[in-house]
C-alpha cells in the first residue's frame, strides 16, 4: 500500500507540474479508490506538484502561462478531492485579503495558499508581493474582509507583520480582523509573541485554519 500511494502521490505531482488537468483528475480519483486520505493527496500530490512548478519558474523554466496551466491542474485535482474534505468550508466562507509583507518579493508560499483558501470557500483578494504595509489595511476595510493573511520567506520582513498588527490596534480596527501568519521564519512562538491569530506551516494548515478562524470571527 505505501509503495501504492507513493507512487500515485508522485505521479499527480508530476502532473500537475506538467499542466495535465485530465491526468490530474484521473488520479485523484485513483488516489481516493485507494483509500488515500484526501488531505494527504492535497499536501503531498497537488500542493507538492505546485511547488515543483514554483521552482521552475524561479529557475526560469515557467512562466505566467505555464503557472496558469499547471494551477489548472491543480484546480482539476481539488474539485475531485472537495466532496471529500469533510465540508469544512461548507457555510464558513469569508474574506480575506493576503500578501507578502513589504520587503519581500517571495510569492510561491502565498499563491498556493490563495489557492487553498479559494478552494476552501473563501473571497480572496491577492495583493501580490512586496505589499506596503498600509495596504493591507486598506484593503481588507474595503472589502469588509473577515481576515488579514501575511506571508514572508525573509525574516527581515517579519517586522511588517509586527508593525500592521500595530496599527490595526493603533487605529482601532483589530477586532474586525483575524490575522493568519505564515512562511519560512515564522513559528508559532512568533505568531504568539504579535498577537496574531493563527500561524500555519503549509498552505492545506492555512487553509483549515482560515475555517476555523472565520467560525470566530464577527
Amino acid at each position: 500500500m505505501k509503495t501504492t500511494k507513493r507512487k500515485i502521490l508522485k505521479e499527480l505531482a508530476n502532473a500537475v507540474a506538467m499542466m495535465d488537468e485530465a491526468r490530474s483528475a484521473d488520479l485523484a480519483r485513483e488516489a481516493l479508490k485507494a483509500g488515500i486520505d484526501p488531505y494527504e493527496v492535497l499536501v503531498d500530490g497537488l500542493c507538492k506538484g505546485m511547488k515543483l512548478v514554483g521552482q521552475r519558474y524561479e529557475q526560469g523554466e515557467y512562466f505566467v502561462p505555464e503557472l496558469l496551466l499547471c494551477t489548472d491542474a491543480m484546480y482539476a485535482g481539488i474539485d475531485v478531492l472537495r466532496p471529500h474534505l469533510n465540508c469544512e468550508s461548507v457555510g464558513t466562507s469569508g474574506k480575506a485579503v493576503i500578501g507578502v509583507v513589504r520587503d519581500d518579493i517571495h510569492d510561491i508560499g502565498k499563491n498556493l495558499v490563495t489557492i487553498m483558501l479559494e478552494a476552501f470557500g473563501f473571497e480572496v483578494r491577492d495583493l501580490g508581493r512586496d505589499v506596503p504595509l498600509r495596504d493591507f489595511i486598506t484593503e481588507a476595510i474595503k472589502l469588509d474582509a473577515h481576515m488579514i493573511c501575511m506571508s514572508v520567506l525573509m525574516s527581515t520582513a517579519m517586522r511588517g507583520m509586527e508593525e500592521i498588527i500595530r496599527m490595526l490596534k493603533a487605529e482601532g480596527v483589530r477586532k474586525n480582523f483575524k490575522v493568519l501568519v505564515g512562511g519560512g521564519p515564522v513559528s508559532q512562538a512568533f505568531a504568539t509573541r504579535i498577537g496574531a491569530d493563527g500561524y500555519a506551516t503549509n498552505a492545506v494548515a492555512a487553509a483549515r485554519k482560515a475555517t476555523q478562524l472565520r467560525r470566530t470571527s464577527r
